[in-house]
């Protein structure tokens, strides 16, 4: 990567990233969920 391209902003790959940790937290809050019997407002108490 040159340093003409920049990391930050609405670039390529700022969006993969961002795209790729939010399916984790969805996954990882599904999961959660799935395991504790709660929703995730319940678990974190206002719900």
């Amino acid at each position: 990567m040159s340093d003409s391209q920049s990391r930050f902003g609405f670039v390529s790959f700022a969006e993969t990233w961002n795209g790729r940790l939010a399916m984790m937290g969805f996954v990882i809050g599904l999961a959660t969920e799935l395991l504790t019997g709660q929703g995730i407002l319940a678990q974190i108490g206002l719900g």
